[in-house]
């Protein structure tokens, strides 16, 4: 599959990227897609919630009524779930909810996430560029020429470079990423995917095994 490339006025240049056959022609695999994102975000938690349970109030261990006769439930001290400022009953603990998945399902979620971009249009290639400094009149400029200043859109890099995603971080639509922490999450999260034109010719090389 070959994708036009545009200069950052949004015009034409002539000049096409070829983007490899195993990426286009993938047959996504929405259980894989499922798992590598459930996996994204569950490592994103922090799990430092903590409630405080019946041992670790403080207040009087002394029973405070009778166990039978009183009209309501069964409790013993001050500290008793049942009573307003009492403990939690079973309440969340800290815990690390992250979990590993193999290599070739999380390269199959990537590509399955690719493909469909691909398949629905969603992909756009411009040439490379740059600022000598960070530039967000710039930044939005290209996104308008290009027609993706409205959209949600994800702009892959070839290498991390500190002034486009300076440029780019107070647009509220626009995420930044370099094409080695490309991940399912990111890729369908944007409406649109926007690859520099060395950041595509390097997506090729990754699916292909030529890098």
């Amino acid at each position: 599959m070959e994708l036009t490339v545009y200069n950052t006025a949004g015009q034409e240049t002539g000049k096409t990227v070829h983007v490899a056959d195993v990426i286009v022609n993938t047959e996504p695999n929405d259980h894989a897609i499922y798992l590598d994102v459930k996996q994204y975000m569950a490592n994103r938690r922090q799990g430092t919630h903590k409630t405080k349970e019946r041992s670790e109030l403080s207040g009087s261990t002394r029973k405070l009524g009778k166990q039978k006769g009183g009209g309501g439930a069964r409790r013993g001290d001050i500290n008793s779930p049942l009573l307003h400022g009492g403990a939690r009953v079973f309440g969340p603990r800290p815990r690390d909810y992250s979990f590993k998945l193999n290599k070739k399902l999380k390269r199959l979620a990537r590509l399955s996430a690719l493909a469909y971009k691909f398949k629905e249009n969603n992909v756009t290639v411009v040439e490379d560029f740059s600022f000598e400094a960070p530039k967000t009149k710039k930044m939005l400029e290209i996104l308008r020429n290009l027609n993706l200043a409205e959209k949600k859109s994800l702009i892959v890099l070839a290498e991390s470079n500190k002034f486009v995603f300076l440029s780019s971080r107070n647009l509220p639509k626009i995420r930044v990423v370099s094409v080695e922490n490309l991940n399912t999450y990111e890729i369908l999260n944007a409406k649109n995917l926007l690859f520099v034109e060395s950041s595509a010719k390097k997506l090729e090389a990754m699916y292909t095994g030529q890098e």
